[in-house]
């Protein structure tokens, strides 16, 4: 209701919650302007710091992470989550997750799935865009219920990180780790299997090694075959990706 006092603002609602991730897409689909910023209903941070960081990035930056400075809950587990963060994707921000702001072209040039919206920043880094950090005050929640607080969520935001550090690494280049992998596994199978031809030449058994052997070299014909087949399916998906940028 208090909306509809003023002509610029939107109010989208959805049938039931479907999640913030969804929430930010419905806000970029209706949005109008060049800058999108993802500001929670809570209010635990200053409307005043949207200012801030829409300034910076008129300075000539693609998105502006705020980073928490004051008293909060669940710091410890912000900073560890933050530095395994900062570890498996090489950002150099501070907070992936407080308050922030970015270019439209940002979000319109990245595959969110359901709760990454979380890995924006690590997204938007991988995809090159230049990006900077502020600090922002965080207030206590003036409204609704925290959600991340549960073990639950905190177990699943761990795996979304590892998928997401998955996603940009691995499947990038697949045969550089599974065919290290198999590389390793083909030289130990033919290193031990060199041994238990050396032993059975001196009157040892050899059975327990000539199993050894076959493992190793079974699982090294394995991994490579992983590897080939997810260059196939990296190929195909990169293809995919091309056609898309061209028909926009």
């Amino acid at each position: 209701a208090e909306a509809s006092k003023y002509n610029n603002i939107k109010v989208i609602k959805h049938l039931k919650n479907y999640g913030k991730t969804e929430a930010i897409i419905s806000g970029l689909k209706a949005s109008s302007g060049e800058i999108i910023v993802i500001y929670d209903a809570d209010r635990q941070f200053l409307p005043e710091d949207i200012v801030k960081i829409v300034k910076k990035i008129e300075e000539g930056y693609d998105l502006v992470c705020g980073y928490k400075v004051g008293k909060y809950e669940k710091k410890l587990v912000s900073k560890i989550y933050n530095f395994l963060a900062r570890l498996l994707f090489r950002i150099p921000v501070r907070d992936i997750n407080a308050l922030k702001g970015m270019r439209k072209e940002v979000l319109e040039n990245m595959k969110l799935r359901k709760d990454w919206h979380r890995y924006i920043v690590p997204l938007a880094f991988h995809l090159g865009y230049k990006i900077t950090e502020i600090p922002v005050i965080l207030r206590k929640r003036e409204y609704g219920l925290p959600k991340y607080s549960s073990k639950k969520r905190i177990i699943i935001g761990f795996f979304d990180l590892l998928a997401v550090a998955f996603q940009l690494t691995f499947l990038k280049k697949p045969m550089l780790y599974f065919g290290t992998i198999g590389l390793v596994s083909l030289t130990f199978g033919f290193l031990v299997g060199i041994l238990s031809i050396i032993l059975r030449l001196f009157g040892h058994g050899y059975r327990p090694l000539l199993y050894l052997v076959i493992l190793l070299i079974l699982s090294g014909i394995l991994f490579f075959s992983l590897g080939l087949i997810g260059e196939v399916q990296t190929s195909i998906i990169e293809r995919l990706e091309d056609i898309e940028r061209k028909l926009k």
